[in-house]
């Protein structure tokens, strides 16, 4: 990359649409340089000559600058976000502000599509995956239960046990000894 095309990029200059177009690794999204989402590292940008290449290298054109003239599908936007919840899922600092800025959309316009995609909002969703993620680590590692939370991207061991509580209806302790007893059970079922 050009000095001339990085500055273009951090600076948001239009003169340069139309002449390349830079896709975002980390992200998997790519945009015009005069879009004006918060600039990328320049270690995590690739350039490409036409929205075409970027498309067949797997990434997807950003909600807020439309690189194709076309808007995203709802579905297809908030499934680039799970994706990347997914993947993030022990970051603790998955935050919507976070999340919009990611998927190149407004905190708002995320929140309200998500749910409307989805059925949950974004904290919701997260929640539900940590928890997933804690229900995992319980039955397959010996953590302890504030080691699988931390894990699951919630330190703070009383919210833990209370929202896995919420949640679940068990603490994480009950959880892990009465699955372990079912999965038992299922054992001697089998002799």
């Amino acid at each position: 990359m050009t000095d001339e095309k990085w500055q273009a990029i951090i600076g948001n200059n239009s003169v340069y649409d139309g002449e390349f177009y830079y896709a975002v690794i980390t992200t998997g999204i790519f945009c015009r340089p005069s879009c004006k989402s918060k600039p990328p590292k320049p270690e995590n940008t690739t350039l490409f000559n036409t929205a075409d290449q970027a498309i067949s290298a797997g990434y997807r054109p950003c909600k807020r600058c439309r690189p194709r003239g076309l808007r995203v599908p709802d579905e297809e936007w908030i499934a680039s976000v799970t994706d990347y919840i997914d993947r993030s899922i022990s970051n603790r600092s998955l935050t919507l502000k976070v999340l919009a800025d990611i998927s190149h959309g407004s905190p708002y316009h995320l929140h309200r599509t998500f749910k409307r995609v989805t059925g949950l909002t974004p904290v919701e969703y997260i929640r539900q995956r940590r928890i997933g993620k804690a229900k995992e680590l319980l039955l397959s590692t010996e953590l302890s239960v504030a080691e699988a939370g931390a894990c699951a991207g919630l330190p703070n061991a009383s919210y833990f046990i209370t929202l896995f509580k919420k949640i679940t209806g068990l603490t994480p302790a009950e959880y892990r000894r009465l699955s372990g007893m079912n999965e038992s059970e299922g054992l001697h079922d089998d002799k």
